[in-house]
């Protein structure tokens, strides 16, 4: 690694941002590692001179704002900023309510607005400063079901970066999505996911099957969490970082996949498409 640098980590009391913050820590960067509750996120991490541990809910503005103002009182910058922190809400679009979606949107998408929206003077006034938002596959690709919840919010999530990325640029900021496959971290504990009630008798023979796959597949993920946050030191330190990491075989997989199917679709209509303008 190159220059060290002081890192804010939301989501650091379990899965993912554990890691992240073992890992930055490990190879002597400054960490702010965030979390609800700030013994989970000390318990979790372990103690170091170099770390912070401070309390933030990232739905809530206010939390976002003093955790900022914390980390720039303990450290005096920041210079790498992951949003980390998310949920699942699992369950076909019509039984979940619209307080689960609102509560998925808040936590994966409004979340890390809320945080990057509390760095970003900090970072102006830097002139410097990188920005990694954990997306998913789901994010890329979601054509099947039981993920409308999870997918709206990581779709929302790219489309806001790739935006952000030329909002940002002119004042030194860089910006990376990063699009894991299956790791296997705590996302689809009981902690972590929750479940739509069942309510719609139409979807009663192909719900209990999806249900039953998303348990089974808690601790059977291929993915290595460790690796992964090893990895995102390495774009971290390159120049400039890359727009976007596709993280994991499978990840890579349902990349080209839906690369295909997006050329599928252009083909399939493409003189019809082009002939769109006016005087064609």
């Amino acid at each position: 690694m190159g220059t060290k640098n002081v890192w804010f980590i939301t989501g650091a009391s379990r899965g993912m941002g554990v890691h992240f913050s073992r890992v930055a820590l490990a190879a002597g960067h400054k960490v702010v590692a965030t979390g609800r509750h700030v013994e989970a996120v000390s318990k979790a991490v372990g103690g170091s001179d170099d770390l912070l541990a401070v309390k933030l809910d990232v739905t809530s503005r206010a939390d976002a704002d003093a955790a900022i103002a914390a980390a720039i009182d303990r450290f005096g910058r920041i210079d790498v900023l992951v949003n980390n922190a998310a949920s699942f809400y699992a369950g076909y679009f019509e039984e979940l309510t619209a307080a689960q979606m609102d509560r998925q949107l808040a936590t994966s998408l409004i979340g890390p607005m809320n945080v990057t929206r509390a760095v970003l003077p900090v970072m102006r006034k830097q002139r410097a400063g990188h920005i990694i938002s954990i997306s998913s596959s789901a994010g890329l690709g979601a054509a099947y079901e039981f993920v409308t919840a999870y997918a709206a919010s990581k779709f929302g999530l790219e489309g806001w970066m790739e935006s952000l990325t030329a909002e940002v640029a002119p004042f030194g900021i860089s910006t990376t999505i990063v699009n894991p496959g299956f790791f296997r971290t705590e996302l689809l504990t009981e902690q972590s996911t929750s479940y739509a009630e069942p309510s719609i008798a139409d979807y009663d023979e192909r719900r209990e099957p999806l249900v039953a796959y998303w348990k089974s597949q808690n601790g059977k993920q291929s993915g290595d969490p460790a690796k992964l946050a090893q990895a995102l030191l390495t774009i971290a330190d390159q120049r400039p970082p890359p727009r976007r990491f596709i993280a994991g075989a499978d990840a890579i997989d349902g990349a080209e996949q839906k690369i295909a199917a997006l050329k599928a679709d252009i083909e399939s209509n493409r003189v019809l498409s082009v002939s769109l303008d006016f005087g064609s």
